[in-house]
């Protein structure tokens, strides 16, 4: 079984006010590609963090974690600053699109980033609007699209990299209830396709849109739990 993620005995410490702060407490858990996995818990449980090491935005104070075959724990901050550009997709609650460019040319960001630009890639990012259904919305700016077209735009541009995973946080958290029932429906077609997907959020009801559960509560693990179909 190929991983897009493997977490082993994970720690990760803050300094605050002169004290030590355990945010994660050595935790350990695998994400195989084709997961769909939702990551939850209440605040201070260790979500965000982990979601900052997920993203390549921290490194562990201990422990392992691997994406693919790069052990993030052990990289600089250039590093994962690469790996963060290359090889993970980000959709975020609030979209994060660049308002001075179009939709064709927002899905075309991450290949700025990773310094490489070819005709075929520009088809292939066209070929993303086709899937997210926005063919006919390309040279359209963000500040004329609805939220939810947003948040597709959002979808198509965290596939551009062709990441190990797409980590969204609260991707529905802007969005009325039909329109973020649309965009999990996406979600969930990506998945089929193959797509591996890490999710945070706290609603459960998103959350069982998914295949897998990881609840985190004070830095541990609580629950580890398979969504029944």
């Amino acid at each position: 079984m190929k991983l897009a993620a493997k977490i082993e005995s994970v720690t990760k410490d803050y300094a605050l006010k002169g004290e030590t702060v355990r945010a994660l407490r050595g935790i350990s858990f695998d994400v195989p590609e084709g997961e769909y996995l939702t990551i939850m818990g209440p605040s201070g449980s260790g979500k965000s963090t982990l979601l900052n090491l997920l993203g390549c935005l921290d490194r562990p104070t201990s422990g392992s974690l691997r994406l693919g075959d790069n052990d993030i724990a052990t990289m600089n901050d250039s590093q994962l600053s690469g790996i963060r550009a290359a090889r993970i997709g980000f959709v975020f609650q609030s979209y994060n699109l660049i308002s001075q460019l179009n939709v064709l040319e927002n899905i075309e960001v991450p290949l700025h980033y990773r310094g490489r630009f070819s005709s075929v890639e520009r088809s292939r990012c066209r070929e993303l609007a086709e899937l997210v259904g926005l063919s006919d919305r390309l040279r359209h700016r963000p500040q004329q699209l609805s939220g939810g077209q947003q948040q597709r735009v959002a979808i198509a541009r965290s596939l551009a990299n062709d990441p190990y995973f797409i980590l969204a946080d609260e991707p529905t958290g802007n969005l009325d209830s039909q329109t973020a029932n649309e965009i999990l429906d996406l979600f969930a077609a990506l998945n089929r396709q193959g797509k591996t997907i890490i999710m945070v959020s706290h609603e459960d009801d998103v959350a069982r849109r998914g295949r897998r559960i990881i609840r985190l509560r004070d830095g541990l693990i609580q629950v580890d739990e398979t969504v029944s179909g």
